[in-house]
């Protein structure tokens, strides 16, 4: 591993000949996200770091379903599945609306569908 690691630190250094290149840096830095906003979509990818999240978010792009459904689909408990929903749903990911007694969730709006979708896309190309 630790070799691993200096292989990689090793590998990312540029050559002492190296003199950059012809990207115009000082514009790359100007236009680069700020703080809140890079720690925003970070806290956005470690919730799709999740297997379960991501089954639900799944589950959740081909219907509308309520936490009953989802326990039936992911085969967990409803105390589990209400938990990730909670994550969820303060990520802004997924929403909820009740009619009734009866809570139904689905993905917060076209975004989450996109970026889930153009990442399911990516792994499933990647994979040898």
């Amino acid at each position: 591993m630790v070799i691993r690691m200096a292989r990689t630190l090793q590998d990312s250094l540029c050559d002492a000949s190296c003199i950059g290149t012809d990207a115009d840096v000082q514009s790359v830095k100007a236009r680069l996200v700020d703080d809140t906003t890079a720690s925003d979509l970070a806290d956005l990818f470690k919730a799709l770091g999740d297997p379960t999240r991501v089954r639900i978010i799944h589950a959740l792009l081909q219907s509308e379903l309520c936490v009953h459904d989802l326990t039936v689909v992911l085969g967990m408990g409803q105390s589990a599945v209400s938990h990730q929903l909670r994550i969820l749903r303060n990520m802004r990911i997924v929403k909820r609306r009740k009619e009734g007694k009866t809570v139904y969730y689905s993905l917060d709006d076209d975004h989450v569908a996109q970026i889930f979708g153009l990442t399911l896309d990516h792994v499933s190309h990647s994979k040898p």
